[in-house]
């Protein structure tokens, strides 16, 4: 396929069953024109191994694994959160850091269990550190393009916020209840999908994506 044809693909094949993203995906690539589907047969096909040290390395290695099972574009995306007091964890952990088949509830109560322990002293009374710095937080997307077993491109996105302990709103998913924006004053949870998607991190890294595309 020529670089022209390439970019006016009209369907672009997404490497994942994870409905958030893919109403996410498909609302925001459909005023362009293009139709974003889960790649067909996706259940059944043999898994990618996510072992990849950072965000880019598994959104690497997904497309690059499941674009071998079809002639069409397919992307693949890694996304999490990562928290500065934390090292930077949950990063590529981030959908299991309660454990392989941790319910984004658990993740949370996790998170908050690992800030709340170090916002404390060794006597157990609250640390000085200011709250903004023990709370700051991003969430980061990449988005990897592969065609055939190459990679086209790879795009990046990031959104900063701080981790609240009390979950607000109802939209979104995984950590979003407890990811406050503050240009917003909202978490993610409480903004309409088309809101979050217009300045979260998942948001930027598609349409980076959708300017190589077009």
């Amino acid at each position: 396929m020529s670089l022209a044809t390439r970019r006016s693909s009209r369907v672009l094949f997404l490497a994942s069953a994870n409905p958030g993203k893919l109403r996410e995906f498909h609302a925001a690539a459909r005023p362009r024109g293009i139709d974003v589907q889960v790649l067909p047969g996706f259940a059944q096909l043999p898994p990618c191994i996510e072992d990849g040290n950072t965000f880019e390395d598994n959104a690497r290695k997904k497309s690059l694994h499941y674009s071998a099972f079809t002639s069409e574009l397919v992307f693949a995306d890694d996304s999490g959160l990562s928290v500065d007091a934390l090292e930077g964890a949950p990063g590529v952990r981030s959908a299991r850091f309660a454990g392989p088949n941790a319910t984004d509830d658990e993740n949370n109560r996790m998170l908050l269990a690992a800030l709340h322990r170090i916002e404390r002293d060794s006597s157990g009374r609250p640390a000085l550190r200011p709250a903004s710095q023990k709370r700051a937080a991003h969430y980061v997307c990449v988005i990897a393009l592969a065609e055939r077993g190459r990679i086209l491109t790879v795009v990046e996105g990031r959104a900063d916020g701080l981790i609240v302990d009390t979950p607000r709103g109802s939209g979104g998913f995984g950590y979003d209840p407890h990811f406050y924006f503050p240009p917003l004053n909202r978490t993610f949870a409480e903004l309409t999908a088309e809101e979050k998607f217009a300045v979260s991190h998942r948001g930027e890294a598609f349409r980076r994506l959708l300017e190589f595309l077009i």
